[in-house]
């Protein structure tokens, strides 16, 4: 979106979310500070190719205990190789640099991405999101709960509709709330477009898989930003303090009541730290 001449920006979004998560109200502040913003569905999601066959066994809270304790678990494919992903579409694009924007495992992707490429980044925005390392502090229960309880393989179409829109409501930002019918709105356009539950089961997996992403966060040399919101009941606040803590001369940026979403309310005030951002670059 925007003019394909002006200085491109990679949004690179999280678990179980399509290019849509990244909403156009978002979307037209880029566009209108002059960037070209390019949008994608990660592997196994939405439009993008599915990794049929590729099972992933056991039960996902022990994988995720396994995880937490330092012992990442076997599994079809990593957030590393998902960044790879993520290169060869700028590649694919004739594109040799870019601002890339990371949110939730995006932003995993992302410090991936910044560390192994450092000459294709232009500037780093992770929002809420961690360097993934053992003994940070753990979800709220109640917010991952839906994740690790999907809906029944013989659900109806509202049923999974409503499920989803109860996740984005149970972890989304309370002082700024975005009403029921705006969530299941959203989650209707995104399970007509690309409902694919497979692929989240495999991209969670991915993130219990991969382990520490320090050390590529400690690679990266663009600006860099890390937008976290003090109500992140899904990725807590110190999941962020440890990104900018590894990213030598980075800027952290604490939202009061933001959880894990970017609601309208607050789409100028993340924008305008993003937009800060790459003016560094």
């Amino acid at each position: 979106m925007g003019d394909v001449n002006d200085p491109p920006v990679l949004l690179v979004m999280g678990l179980g979310c399509q290019l849509l998560t990244w909403s156009m109200p978002f979307c037209r502040k880029l566009i209108d500070a002059g960037y070209r913003v390019i949008r994608f569905d990660n592997r196994d999601i939405g439009l993008s190719s599915k990794i049929e066959g590729a099972r992933v066994t056991g039960n996902p809270l022990l994988r995720l205990i396994r995880h937490e304790l330092g012992r990442p678990s076997t599994v079809p494919y990593t957030v590393v190789d998902m960044a790879g992903d993520a290169v060869g579409l700028l590649d694919h694009l004739g594109i040799d640099k870019a601002h890339i924007v990371g949110a939730s495992m995006g932003g995993m992707i992302t410090q991936v991405v910044a560390g192994q490429h450092p000459d294709r980044i232009l500037s780093v925005s992770i929002l809420f999101s961690s360097t993934n390392e053992p003994f940070l502090p753990p979800p709220d229960i109640r917010a991952l709960a839906p994740l690790l309880k999907p809906p029944p393989k013989n659900a109806t179409r509202q049923q999974i509709i409503e499920h989803q829109a109860t996740t984005f409501q149970t972890i989304g930002s309370k002082q700024f709330p975005t009403t029921r019918e705006e969530r299941v709105a959203d989650a209707t356009e995104a399970y007509d477009r690309g409902y694919y539950p497979a692929g989240i089961v495999r991209q969670l997996a991915a993130i219990t898989g991969t382990g520490s992403l320090a050390k590529y966060a400690k690679r990266i040399t663009a600006p860099t930003v890390v937008i976290h919101g003090t109500a992140d009941p899904l990725v807590r606040p110190a999941g962020g303090k440890a990104i900018a803590k590894a990213v030598k001369g980075s800027t952290l940026v604490l939202v009061d009541g933001m959880a894990h979403d970017i609601p309208n309310a607050l789409v100028d005030r993340v924008i305008g730290a993003i937009l800060e951002n790459t003016a560094k670059a």
